[in-house]
């Protein structure tokens, strides 16, 4: 009874310190200004590569949450005619993913601090309760950076993205950029339009991360197959950071429930 006492007064609060901590360093990692600092976040290019082809080259300039520049260079390889588009001068586009992850970590923050200093833990199952509302929050938040949505092309072709470009994009090239783990990825696919006479066995593709050569799909009264494919990233370290605070949190969690369970099941089982 004294441990558990001592675990619910002592190990919890400082169990509680170490994931504020950690979870700090987390919110920093995404480099936002929180709204007292008004600062202005640093801007990073990032070199887009793949291990295969090298028909799409460019930079990235991410921003925070936004990619406040896209330079990239397509070779067609048909052709080979060398395009080349980039980002207006008055656009940016949010990353959707960056910006929820960035909240749910500060919602698990919220969770930890949001009790008075001098607060003590009475039961077992409060401790539990709180545990399992802060890992729900940092499971959605890794969940965001590791799982992409899936998009169907007419939803692509739809996107604001593709109004971004100067110049702009020819009608037979989709881009679609998306965070997964700790890369940055852009995807650009190349479409040929298909006659009416090829359209008996037409199948829309459904909703998909990545979509692969002869996917079809129809937009703005036209039918198209995708003719090519290339997939380019670059690494962002702070994102790399991000995810392993994640799991440390989520291990640091799961440890005290593990010990409050074994208290909790000795308390439960033990004789009269």
């Amino acid at each position: 009874e004294e441990e558990f006492k001592w675990l619910l007064q002592e190990e919890v609060h400082a169990v509680l310190k170490q994931l504020q901590d950690i979870l700090k360093e987390a919110s920093h990692r995404f480099a936002l200004p929180t709204s007292g600092s008004g600062g202005a976040v640093k801007q990073e290019n990032f070199v887009l590569s793949t291990s295969g082809t090298d028909q799409v080259k460019g930079v990235l300039t991410l921003q925070g949450d936004a990619l406040c520049q896209a330079d990239v260079n397509l070779k067609m390889p048909r052709n080979n005619q060398l395009l080349h588009f980039a980002f207006r001068e008055d656009k940016q586009w949010k990353l959707q993913q960056i910006q929820d992850a960035r909240n749910h970590v500060n919602q698990a923050i919220y969770l930890l601090m949001n009790r008075d200093v001098n607060y003590q833990f009475k039961t077992g199952s409060e401790v539990l309760k709180l545990m399992d509302a802060v890992m729900l929050q940092l499971s959605r938040a890794r969940n965001r950076l590791t799982t992409p949505a899936t998009l169907t092309l007419p939803e692509i072709a739809s996107s604001g993205l593709t109004k971004m470009f100067t110049p702009a994009l020819p009608p037979d090239i989709l881009v679609n950029f998306y965070i997964n783990l700790n890369k940055l990825c852009l995807t650009v696919y190349q479409l040929h339009v298909l006659q009416p006479s090829t359209t008996k066995n037409f199948k829309p593709a459904g909703g998909s991360i990545l979509h692969n050569p002869g996917a079809m799909f129809e937009f703005g009264n036209q039918r198209y197959e995708v003719s090519h494919v290339h997939k380019v990233e670059c690494v962002v370290p702070w994102l790399n950071d991000a995810l392993v605070f994640f799991t440390v949190s989520l291990q640091l969690c799961q440890q005290l429930k593990d010990k409050i369970s074994v208290f909790s099941s000795y308390w439960n089982y033990r004789p009269y």
